[in-house]
């Protein structure tokens, strides 16, 4: 039996399969898994997971971003940003928390804040 990802296929609200593609600006609430080709602008404040089999060209502003396929471009994520191999990403990444797994290509600019929203100062303790 393969093992499932800590999110349920159930959970998932929107799905881009492997072959397809699309272009445009992505809005939603809830789960999205893309496995396929994406340019464009995506924005949620959930989690955006993007298989082995994607190809990204994005600005992406998500709560939580999953990443194993290939991504090109801007990533904010207000919650996290995990970077599973053979993951590979060319652009800056912005996010409290970065999980980086070993084998995964990452040529990128970091800035980590200490939550609240991307782009705004960490808030003081």
């Amino acid at each position: 039996m393969k093992k499932e990802t800590p999110l349920a296929k159930s959970e998932i609200k929107a799905f881009l399969g492997p072959g397809s593609q699309f272009e445009g600006k992505l809005l939603f609430d809830e789960i999205v898994r893309i496995d396929g080709s994406f340019r464009g602008e995506v924005t949620s404040k959930d989690t955006l997971i993007v298989g082995e089999a994607a190809d990204i060209e994005a600005e992406v502003t998500v709560g939580t971003l999953i990443l194993s396929g290939r991504f090109k471009g801007n990533i904010k994520a207000a919650t996290k940003v995990e970077l599973r191999a053979p993951a590979q990403v060319q652009g800056t990444i912005e996010t409290p928390l970065l999980v980086v797994e070993e084998g995964v290509l990452l040529n990128a600019t970091l800035t980590m804040n200490r939550g609240g929203r991307p782009g705004e100062p960490a808030a003081k303790k």
